[in-house]
C-alpha cells in the first residue's frame, strides 16, 4: 500500500501538484468581477449520464464566461478558442457539472501537459479565498490544519492524457481502499489545500496519512469532432487527428454530501447556497500547460445555489413538451385516485350491511 501511494504521489507531482514553484505573480493582484454572476443547480432528477456527451444537458440554463488568465486576468490575454460554457444540476442525492468549452483537438497520450485539463474549486473554510487557493500565507514547510485552519478549499483536478473518451474516471475501489483522493486510471484526482503551494490528496498531508481519503468524484470527457459514438479503447489513441475543430465536453457528479471528517470536502445543502471557480488548461500552439498556466472563468468565487425541488417543478414546466407532459400526466394520476377515493367511499356507504353482535357470533360457532 505504501508503495502505491509512493507511486502514485510521484506521479501526480509531476503532473499539476509538482509545478507549484511557477505559481509566481508578475504584480499586485487586481479583480474587477461581475457581482451577478451566478450558477444554478437545479433539481432534475434521474436526467444526466456521466459518459462527457452533453445532449441530455440542452434544457439546462448555462453560465456563459470568457476565459482569462488567473494570475493576470486581463482582456488582451483572453483564450482565444471560446467562452467556456458551465451547467449545474442536482438529482437529490448527487451534484452534477457540465464544462462545455471550444477547442481544437490536442492529444498525447501518456502527457497531461499536452491535452486540455479542467479543475473545479470550492471553499471549505470560512476564511477560504479565491485568490491564492485558500489563501494561507504558511509556507510549504508551515502549512498543516492548525497553522491554515479555515483557510481549506476542496478541489476537483482532471488530466486527460491518460483517460479515454468517454469513459469513467474518478473514485474507484482501489486508490479509495488505500485511504486517499487519487485515481491512478485516468488521473481525476480529489485534492484540498490551503494555497497553491500546500495542496494534497485526499487523505494524504504534512500531518500523516488517514486512511479514511477517498475520491468522491467521477467524470468523463469528449470531443465533438470524434465520428465513433460506441466507444474507444486505450489503443484507439490519439482517438482522432490533432488540430480538428470543435468543442471539448468535461462532465462531472459527487455527493452532496460526503462521509469527510476530514475537513477535506465541500458539502452542499440543498436550499443552500455555496461558491466555486473554474479553472482551464491548454496547450496553446502545442507547448506542454504549466501548472499556474491556466485560464479562470472569474476572477473570484462564483456563487452557487442548490436549489429545493419545489422551485424547479415550475421551471421543468416550462423546459419542453415533454415537461409539460410529464406534469399534466402526474395531474390526472392524482385526479384519478381522488375520483376512486370518492367512488368507493359513495358506494360503501348506500351498501346494505348486515351486523351481528359478538354474541350472536360466538353463539353460533358454539363459543
Amino acid at each position: 500500500m505504501l508503495l502505491r501511494l509512493f507511486l502514485l504521489l510521484s506521479v501526480l507531482g509531476s503532473s499539476w501538484i509538482g509545478r507549484v514553484n511557477s505559481h509566481q505573480e508578475s504584480g499586485e493582484w487586481s479583480c474587477e468581477t461581475d457581482e451577478e454572476i451566478r450558477i444554478e443547480a437545479g433539481f432534475r432528477p434521474g436526467l444526466i449520464t456521466l459518459d462527457g456527451h452533453a445532449d441530455d444537458w440542452k434544457d439546462i440554463d448555462a453560465f456563459d464566461s470568457s476565459l482569462l488568465p488567473a494570475l493576470d486576468p486581463d482582456d488582451d490575454k483572453e483564450y482565444t478558442g471560446g467562452k467556456m460554457t458551465v451547467k449545474a444540476l442536482h438529482d437529490g442525492n448527487d451534484v452534477f457539472f457540465l464544462l462545455q468549452v471550444d477547442g481544437n483537438y490536442a492529444y498525447t497520450k501518456g502527457d497531461n501537459h499536452k491535452c486540455p485539463s479542467v479543475a473545479l474549486m470550492f471553499p471549505i473554510g470560512d476564511e477560504a479565498t479565491y485568490h491564492n487557493m485558500g489563501g494561507c500565507k504558511e509556507g510549504t514547510d508551515t502549512c498543516n490544519k492548525k497553522t491554515c485552519k479555515g483557510h481549506e478549499v476542496d478541489i476537483m483536478h482532471f488530466s486527460v492524457g491518460n483517460a479515454i473518451p468517454g469513459r469513467l474516471y474518478g473514485g474507484n475501489p482501489l486508490d479509495n481502499g488505500d485511504g486517499n483522493g487519487g485515481d491512478r486510471f485516468g488521473h481525476l484526482v480529489d485534492l484540498y489545500g490551503w494555497n497553491p503551494h500546500c495542496r494534497y490528496l485526499d487523505g494524504t498531508g504534512p500531518s500523516g496519512n488517514d486512511s479514511s481519503g477517498q475520491n468522491n468524484w467521477k467524470g468523463a470527457w469528449w470531443h465533438s469532432s470524434f465520428n465513433v459514438h460506441s466507444g474507444f479503447v486505450e489503443e484507439d489513441s490519439p482517438y482522432t487527428s490533432d488540430g480538428q475543430k470543435g468543442t471539448y465536453f468535461f462532465e462531472f457528479s459527487r455527493p452532496l454530501r460526503t462521509t469527510d471528517r476530514l475537513q477535506q470536502d465541500a458539502q452542499f445543502t440543498i436550499g443552500g447556497s455555496s461558491k466555486m471557480a473554474v479553472a482551464f488548461w491548454y496547450p496553446v500552439d502545442g507547448n506542454s500547460w504549466h501548472g499556474s498556466g491556466h485560464y479562470s472563468v472569474n476572477c473570484d468565487w462564483i456563487p452557487l445555489d442548490i436549489s429545493p425541488g419545489s422551485s424547479i417543478l415550475k421551471a421543468s414546466t416550462r423546459g419542453g413538451s415533454g415537461d409539460v407532459a410529464s406534469a399534466f400526466a402526474l395531474l390526472l394520476s392524482v385526479l384519478s385516485i381522488c375520483l376512486s377515493v370518492f367512488v368507493g367511499y359513495r358506494a360503501a356507504r348506500s351498501r346494505n350491511v348486515h351486523y351481528e353482535t359478538m354474541a350472536n357470533l360466538q353463539g353460533n360457532n358454539g363459543l
